[in-house]
C-alpha cells in the first residue's frame, strides 16, 4: 500500500492548507475509523470544491494544493485533493478512469477521473468527488455500493482497468497545458492508460 500513501508534485499533502485541512476533517469525522474519516473527506471536496464547468469557471489547476487554493478544478483535480486529503490522514487512495461522450450518446469522447480508497472492511471502493452540481448528479459515500457521478451507458464509454497510485503522466501534461476552462472545450483531453498509449 505503501504507493497509495505517498507524496507527489501533483499529491501535496505537506502543504500545510492541506495538512491543517486533513486533521479539521478527521476531527470533524469524530472518530478514528477509517471510513468515517474517508466519508468527511469525500463529502468536503465534493460539496466544496466548485466543479468548474458547472459554475462558469475558467481556472486549470492541476495539483491538490492549486485546486484547495482555487476553490475549484475539473474531476481530475477534485481527485488529486480527495487523494492527498485521504492520504494524509494515513488512508490508502488511488485513481481511476473512465472515458465517457462529453455529451450524450454520440462522440465526442472525455476523460473522467475519481478514486478508489482502501477501506478495511470492503477493500477498494470506488468514489467520485466530481461534484453533484450538474443535474442528474447524484454521487455518495456509501460503501460497499460505489455510486458513481457518471454510469457507463454509450458506445465507446468504459471504465478502464486498473487502480493508479499517480494520475497519468499524459494526464498531468494535458492538464498543465490547458490554458482554460475554454480551451478544454475546444480539444477536450481524451487519453488512453499509460500501458495502452502504444496501441492507439
Amino acid at each position: 500500500m505503501d504507493a497509495y500513501l505517498r507524496a507527489s508534485d501533483a499529491i501535496d499533502f505537506a502543504n500545510p492548507a492541506i495538512a491543517d485541512l486533513a486533521r479539521r476533517l478527521r476531527e470533524q469525522a469524530g472518530s478514528a475509523d477509517a471510513q468515517a474519516i474517508a466519508a468527511q473527506c469525500f463529502n468536503w471536496v465534493r460539496d466544496h470544491i466548485e466543479h468548474c464547468i458547472d459554475f462558469a469557471r475558467e481556472e486549470v489547476p492541476v495539483s491538490a494544493s492549486q485546486t484547495l487554493a482555487a476553490g475549484t478544478g475539473f474531476c481530475f483535480a477534485k481527485s488529486h485533493l480527495l487523494a492527498a486529503l485521504l492520504r494524509a490522514n494515513a488512508i490508502p487512495c488511488g485513481f481511476v478512469y473512465q472515458r465517457l461522450t462529453v455529451d450524450g450518446p454520440a462522440p465526442i469522447y472525455c476523460l473522467h477521473g475519481l478514486n478508489a480508497v482502501y477501506l478495511p472492511e470492503f477493500g477498494w471502493y470506488l468514489c467520485d468527488a466530481r461534484g453533484n452540481s450538474k443535474p442528474g448528479i447524484h454521487a455518495q459515500f456509501q460503501p460497499p455500493q460505489p455510486t458513481l457521478a457518471y454510469p457507463v451507458q454509450y458506445p465507446g464509454e468504459c471504465l478502464y482497468a486498473g487502480i493508479y497510485a499517480e494520475p497519468w503522466p499524459a494526464l498531468l501534461s494535458a492538464l498543465s497545458d490547458c490554458r482554460s476552462v475554454s480551451h478544454w472545450r475546444a480539444a477536450p483531453i481524451d487519453l488512453l492508460p499509460p500501458d495502452l498509449t502504444s496501441l492507439r
